[in-house]
């Protein structure tokens, strides 16, 4: 696993080379208007892709902001889409939209859809969603994204296997700035000032994903949804809760195919 950390506060030239030195690998930085004291700066996106770190771009308007819903999130991707291209992020990598507080799930809707919403904005770059163990196991089942930035706050002990970075650690001093402690699986969309990202083609036709999806995945998916609803019309809550999972699995593959085959998501 990469080593990295993410951070509020600027790195300066001197302090990016004395994390390299250390073994860290990337760091996580805010996406904001230039007036923001956590803001990412054009210089300062220079001087930490000199020192051979990677940039992890991070979004947060407020910590509750996705439960706002789809308006929110276009609003909140157009301007990462804008502060994005004016730091000098190359198309292709990755912006993480933040679900910063325990989200329950009466709020993955909304929480969805913001999502949904914000990647629409954000042309050329790939969604990433930072939150919980629950948030980041629900956006990935619903096929908003695959770039997971899991925080261990709220996780309740549990880490998701297919995260992409993980925030082990909050709140300590290291080399004189407040910094988070994260590892990275080595695919979390980071960049460098001048880093030239190609796009994966899809590898998968589109008739296939979707003949695939037509004739199994969406069959299944309403098998499933029946056997929950007379689970639940029966009192077996818990056998209910199975086939939900199972359920919300099938929508998942779908669009995974989607994604290989450049179908938009559902």
């Amino acid at each position: 696993m990469a080593k990295g950390f993410d951070t509020a506060t600027r790195v300066t030239a001197e302090k990016a080379r004395l994390f390299a030195a250390q073994g860290f690998l990337f760091v996580g930085r805010y996406l904001d208007i230039p007036s923001s004291w956590k803001a990412l700066s054009a210089a300062e996106a220079r001087d930490i892709s000199a020192a051979g770190l990677y940039i992890v771009s991070l979004y947060e308007r407020t910590a509750n902001r996705s439960r706002e819903g789809a308006a929110a999130g276009a609003t909140d991707g157009r301007q990462a889409l804008t502060h994005a291209k004016q730091v000098g992020q190359p198309e292709g990598s990755a912006i993480y939209a933040a679900v910063d507080y325990d989200a329950p799930p009466a709020d993955y809707d909304r929480i969805e859809a913001y999502m949904r919403a914000f990647d629409a904005e954000i042309d050329g770059y790939q969604l990433g969603v930072y939150g919980s163990y629950a948030v980041c196991r629900a956006m990935y089942e619903r096929g908003v994204t695959s770039k997971l930035m899991q925080t261990y706050a709220w996780s309740r002990g549990q880490v998701f296997p297919h995260n992409s970075i993980y925030q082990y650690e909050n709140d300590i001093t290291v080399n004189g700035i407040g910094i988070d402690r994260c590892e990275s699986n080595g695919d979390a969309g980071g960049w460098r000032v001048g880093m030239a990202i190609k796009p994966a083609a899809p590898q998968l036709s589109k008739e296939v994903a979707a003949n695939i999806i037509d004739s199994f995945l969406k069959k299944h998916w309403a098998e499933c949804e029946t056997e929950r609803i007379k689970a639940e019309q029966e009192g077996r809550t818990k056998d209910a809760e199975a086939w939900k999972e199972l359920r919300d699995w099938q929508h998942h593959l779908a669009n995974e195919l989607r994604a290989a085959s450049g179908l938009q998501a559902e």
